[in-house]
């Protein structure tokens, strides 16, 4: 045996030893990123998770799984009117709630788990039933991230472009507003099994300025959209876009040029009618300028059965600037009419004056014949006076019509009917092209703040 004063030092020793490790477990700093590996590997183990099973309803239930969803759209790209597609950049996330995923957070220590493999837990199979194309973003690394919060709930954002179909009706082309959609669904959970629903307060965000080249973005609007098919009824959410075309580019590019083409087309109408190589050529380079323009405008627009607002302008346009060419082919004719009549008046002028030339040297003769005897006519002439139905025939009235009209007694001021065929179209033209606006303008604005509303 020991003698006790060697026992006493050596039991006071170990007391001193385990307090002084107590001291330094206490001071020692805990690694929560070691704590993390260890719950992700207890949480997602082979043997206690399986990726292959959906999670559990409300509370634990048997009921479909929930599935919330919110979008942030970081950019619009394009908006093909040809092709009726657009391309968005956005932000997709999507939240639910899987009760095999709950962990202990060490008392706050441990906010989330990040994970970038989504193949490690279950995901909604959610698709974008009007994409036509889409890529994930994987530069510098993969833009997708899941969380997993302590009380179970899953947290799923990535970052992807996509190309849409947008269906367009274009009758109000280029006034009108385009609504395009962006539809989620569900493709193989029905609704016993998956509901997506839009997450309660501002389910859709969009970047501050956004900036379209030729739309304006007025406001979009959520729904859902779940749609029965014979293999069952699948969850579906929609947000509609609703885009308003500026007009200010087509006005300058469109709508201006067309009226200069019709303006310049009304020159002829001016021009002396026997400028005949200037009018046929303005005629003629103004229509196939006019021509050129239409083209240009339905070739960057699709084929459809119906007419636009476009082709209701510029076929109007192109109607007044050829008939502004058919105008100065009217008055050539009835210039070289005028001109026809002109030369059968002088040749009876002419035929006239040689017959009262004739006439006069007869009566010369009969006066020097009789010497001092003169015969007198008689004051009433007779029926078969040859000389009173000559006169009768050449005679020219110089009375005016009574009481005419002011714009018979204006276009009197012209004697040729060329003439009042070019003053009657420089009033005609831009009355019935100012006219035509006001219908225009005052149609299709109205019907595009009804479609509006």
């Amino acid at each position: 045996m020991l003698p006790a004063a060697m026992v006493a030092p050596s039991s006071f020793l170990t007391v001193l030893l385990c307090f002084a490790q107590i001291c330094w477990c206490y001071n020692q700093k805990i690694n929560y990123r070691e704590k993390e590996k260890q719950v992700l590997d207890q949480i997602l183990g082979p043997t206690s998770y399986d990726a292959r099973i959906r999670p559990s309803g409300v509370n634990g239930t048997d009921g479909p799984a929930i599935v919330r969803v919110n979008l942030f759209v970081r950019s619009i790209a394009t908006i093909s009117d040809i092709k009726m597609e657009y391309s968005v950049q956005l932000t997709f996330r999507e939240q639910w709630l899987d009760e095999r995923l709950k962990f202990d957070d060490f008392k706050g220590k441990i906010k989330y788990l990040t994970l970038t493999e989504a193949n490690r837990v279950w995901m909604p199979d959610l698709f974008f039933s009007n994409e036509k194309e889409g890529h994930f973003h994987n530069i510098i690394m993969p833009n997708v991230y899941i969380r997993i919060f302590p009380y179970g709930s899953v947290l799923y954002s990535i970052r992807i472009s996509l190309t849409l179909a947008c269906p367009m009706n274009l009758k109000l082309y280029p006034l009108d507003r385009q609504v395009c959609s962006l539809r989620m669904a569900s493709y193989g959970w029905t609704t016993d099994d998956l509901v997506f629903l839009w997450k309660e307060g501002d389910p859709v965000q969009v970047v501050k300025n956004l900036h379209l080249p030729r739309f304006t973005l007025e406001k979009f609007l959520t729904d859902y959209c779940n749609s029965k098919t014979n293999t069952g009824e699948y969850s579906c959410l929609k947000v509609d876009l609703l885009f308003k075309r500026e007009f200010s580019y087509y006005l300058i590019q469109i709508y201006i040029p067309c009226c200069m083409l019709v303006i310049v087309s009304w020159v002829s109408f001016w021009l002396d009618q026997s400028a005949v190589p200037a009018r046929v050529s303005l005629g003629v380079t103004t229509l196939l300028t006019m021509a050129t323009q239409t083209s240009g405008i339905n070739a960057s627009l699709p084929p459809v059965s119906y007419t636009k607002a476009i082709d209701v302008w510029t076929g109007v346009c192109l109607t007044f600037v050829f008939g502004a060419l058919l105008e100065f082919a009217l008055v050539n004719y009835a210039s070289r009419s005028d001109m026809h009549r002109d030369n059968i008046q002088k040749q009876r002028r002419a035929c006239e004056m040689e017959h009262a030339n004739t006439q006069l040297d007869a009566s010369g003769d009969l006066l020097e014949d009789g010497g001092a005897t003169f015969a007198m006519k008689p004051l009433v002439r007779q029926p078969g006076d040859s000389l009173t139905l000559e006169k009768m025939t050449c005679q020219v009235h110089m009375q005016q019509p009574k009481g005419p009209g002011l714009c018979r007694s204006w276009l009197s001021k012209f004697p040729t009917r060329s003439k009042r065929i070019d003053v009657i179209s420089r009033i005609t033209f831009p009355l019935v092209f100012a006219l035509f606006n006001i219908t225009y303008w005052s149609t299709y604005l109205f019907r595009e703040d009804k479609d509006g509303d």
